[in-house]
């Protein structure tokens, strides 16, 4: 079994959780694309077989997150299942909260939670802080596209929509927001309703999937992929199979390759020759 199914995962349960899920039940290697935080919900895609080759190709595209932050607080993980580290009297009003998400709006750099999966000599951010190590992380450029203030459910807990790159720590927002607007906060809920093409209408909620069930919700390979189509002939053909570049007056970019009427691979033009870049067969 080859392609993706995109799930959707229960708050509470890991992104590991959710792929064994759908290794057991399709019988094949699996991996997700883009892991979600234990406490969020959401859209998590999940390339069974040979699809996890293609992850490269998804790595930037845009995600849709409905996140609730709480402010006048803050945790050592920047979210409500760490443990509370400090407090402020000083909780913003929505005018004060809008008026900094401009900030935090276009090409930005962003430290990353001290728990957080980012290595630091060789060992994840998460390991060395349940170790009680002092490190730093340095901040990494990402991309946020929109914010937007949506509402407020309590006195202190409000409520935003985002739309960013792949990448961004909505933890990380909610700290520097509140910052920004002179309090302390953490994410106390959130939400992935899409990533990239993959998007809460289509997704599945996988405890309710059987090993007779699951193939049904797998989406092949070729279905995500936005890229032209290409289908090589005769002596092209011949040297693609063998690992070979052939010559092209293909324009350059990335096609969906297909041999014998099947979807073979990725092929990559560039300079007038054309080879395969990620094979799947």
């Amino acid at each position: 079994m080859t392609g993706f199914i995109n799930a959707d995962k229960r708050a509470g349960v890991s992104s590991a959780h959710v792929v064994n899920r759908i290794k057991y039940l399709t019988g094949t290697p699996c991996g997700h694309m883009g892991t979600l935080d234990p406490l969020a919900s959401g859209v998590l895609p999940v390339g069974v077989g040979r699809a996890s080759r293609l992850f490269d190709y998804f790595l930037n595209k845009r995600k849709v997150y409905l996140a609730s932050f709480r402010f006048g607080e803050t945790s050592d993980t920047l979210d409500a299942e760490g443990e509370i580290s400090a407090r402020t009297d000083c909780v913003p009003t929505s005018e004060e909260i809008e008026a900094v998400l401009p900030r935090f709006v276009g090409e930005i750099d962003q430290v990353p939670p001290r728990y957080s999966a980012k290595s630091v000599g060789g060992r994840r951010g998460y390991e060395l802080a349940r170790a009680g190590v002092e490190f730093t992380l340095p901040p990494k450029r990402v991309r946020v596209d929109s914010l937007e203030l949506t509402g407020q459910s309590a006195p202190n807990v409000f409520e935003f929509r985002i739309v960013c790159g792949g990448g961004t720590y909505i933890r990380s927002l909610a700290r520097d927001i509140a910052e920004a607007a002179g309090s302390l906060g953490l994410m106390c809920a959130l939400r992935r309703t899409a990533s990239g093409i993959f998007d809460e209408e289509t997704a599945v909620d996988v405890e309710t999937l059987t090993k007779e069930t699951a193939e049904k919700y797998l989406i092949p390979t070729d279905e995500v992929l936005p890229f032209p189509v290409y289908r090589p002939e005769g002596e092209d053909r011949r040297r693609l199979l063998n690992g070979l570049r052939i010559s092209t007056d293909l324009p350059e970019g990335l096609y969906k390759c297909y041999i014998d009427g099947a979807f073979y691979g990725i092929a990559a033009a560039e300079g007038g020759a054309c080879r395969i870049q990620t094979k799947l067969c």
